[in-house]
């Protein structure tokens, strides 16, 4: 049996979640909302990076991206974040999807899966 494990974890969820030579980290959203979506976009690239070091990966491993917007009029904003950060030698698969997000203020929110 493979083992599962979970870190950063509270009673609502875990951020990351390791199964099987794989890494799932939770959807995650900017801390400054007040940013515009090419910053608050920067901002939870940063933090996925640090997640996933912290996971043992990081995101040349990545296998797939799923990016919500608020506003879809706003993805080449995002866009332009993502393409300063993404490993141009190891692109995941990738969708965009523009949907309402739970907290006030967010413009954009990831979810990636990585090898670990």
């Amino acid at each position: 049996m493979t083992t599962v494990t979970r870190q950063l974890s509270d009673a609502q969820f875990s951020r990351i979640v390791s199964h099987g030579g794989v890494v799932h980290l939770a959807g995650q959203p900017a801390k400054d909302r007040s940013a515009p979506v090419k910053a608050q976009t920067a901002e939870v690239l940063r933090s996925i990076d640090t997640l996933l070091v912290q996971a043992g990966s990081n995101k040349s491993r990545l296998l797939t991206a799923i990016i919500y917007l608020a506003d879809m009029r706003q993805k080449a904003q995002m866009d332009e974040a993502w393409l300063e950060w993404v490993d141009p030698e190891n692109p995941p698969v990738r969708a965009c999807v523009e949907t309402r997000l739970g907290n006030p203020g967010s413009a954009v929110m990831v979810r990636v899966i990585a090898a670990l």
